[in-house]
């Protein structure tokens, strides 16, 4: 299992508000659809249903993350249809800073053989990477 983690990004709002928002993930769609183009575009092909994320990518197709973990410091997601048999979970973890300040964290941890993480660790590293930044961007 590999692991990559995205830089701390500190949300001035409180954890709680924050872990709301992935109480209904269509929440998060509406928010990603207000983002201005370029924002958007930075983002990528993803949408949400109330309890998925769908990530489309050139090099892999489709990729369907369902809700596994909900609680106030922690929203898991793992992958649901892949058409790899890697299995996969990303992770948002919230440590609360003041009362309305919050360290947020995003993570994703793959079972991938130790000879590609080479090849794709770069490409994982920037998807955890772009993720923390949507999670950023929609709590604006």
């Amino acid at each position: 299992m590999a692991t990559y983690k995205a830089k701390p990004i500190t949300i001035n709002k409180p954890a709680a508000d924050i872990a709301a928002r992935f109480a209904d993930l269509t929440y998060l769609q509406d928010s990603l659809d207000s983002l201005p183009a370029e924002e958007r575009a930075k983002v990528g092909d993803v949408r949400f249903t109330a309890d998925t994320i769908v990530m489309n990518t050139a090099q892999v197709g489709e990729i369907k993350f369902e809700v596994k973990e909900r609680t106030p410091e922690r929203v898991a997601f793992v992958t649901a249809g892949l058409p790899l048999p890697m299995p996969m979970t990303i992770a948002v973890d919230m440590k609360p800073e003041s009362a309305d300040v919050t360290e947020v964290v995003a993570s994703l941890d793959i079972d991938i053989p130790a000879v590609l993480r080479p090849m794709v660790g770069g490409t994982m590293q920037k998807a955890v990477d772009q993720f923390a930044a949507l999670i950023a961007n929609l709590n604006k």
